[in-house]
């Protein structure tokens, strides 16, 4: 295990929990200092960029003990997911009148899991190419809930039933290459996706008695390959 990496993310709380569960370590195991960090407006999101965090591991801290350690899983209190609630609500009022008048916001708490839905005129302007604006914007909501709390908050947005429609164009096309595969015996490199969009390849195609996939690239350049078994 190194005694340093570094780590990269849309936020720097993303790149940091990134790095400490690559490390199996806590946060006060490590001294943590900010690289690089774009600095950019507060409304725009269009345009997201990458933060690098570098994680050393402190000198008291020995391999072998936090090779056994597990990083303790914590979740928010009722009473933080509401309150993170109203927090995103009070973002999203000011932000989307800045975009059109027209766009509705609706935010529900479901197993301590806060589901934030966009709908209405001009708003997939906030989808972005394949996603990136969205997934953007559900980071920095992420951020917002999860500010001066003891661990992040699970925000999970959608925006036009933007990933229904992705979710199904994705299996499609797992299928799709699928039946390539199989019939060709070559395998397929899929373009960078983001891990939830994987994920959806990996789920449509574990059971396919044919083919296999696995994922290949660090970061934002992760592929998926698609293999004959």
């Amino acid at each position: 295990m190194p005694k340093s990496i570094i780590s990269e993310g849309k936020t720097s709380t993303e790149a940091i929990e990134k790095g400490l569960k690559e490390l199996k370590v806590s946060k006060n195991q490590v001294d943590i200092k900010i690289i690089e960090e774009k600095k950019k407006s507060f409304f725009n999101i269009l345009d997201p960029h990458i933060v690098k965090v570098e994680l050393t591991l402190k000198e008291d801290i020995k391999i072998s003990e936090h090779k056994e350690k597990t990083i303790e899983k914590k979740e928010l209190s009722e009473e933080d997911i509401n309150l993170a609630k109203l927090e995103i609500e009070g973002f999203l009022k000011e932000f989307l009148n800045e975009i059109s008048e027209k766009i509705t916001y609706r935010v529900e708490v479901k197993d301590l899991t806060i589901y934030v839905t966009i709908e209405g005129e001009n708003s997939t302007k906030l989808i972005g190419y394949r996603g990136e604006a969205l997934n953007a914007l559900q980071n920095i909501l992420s951020t917002i809930a999860s500010k001066n709390k003891e661990c992040s908050a699970k925000v999970i947005l959608d925006i036009g039933n933007y990933k229904n429609t992705r979710k199904k164009t994705l299996e499609e096309l797992a299928e799709k290459v699928a039946k390539t595969v199989k019939k060709t015996g070559k395998a397929i490199t899929l373009e960078p996706m983001t891990a939830y969009e994987r994920k959806i390849i990996h789920t449509e195609l574990q059971n396919n008695e044919f083919v296999t996939t696995y994922s290949i690239g660090e970061n934002d350049k992760r592929r998926i390959v698609i293999t004959k078994k």
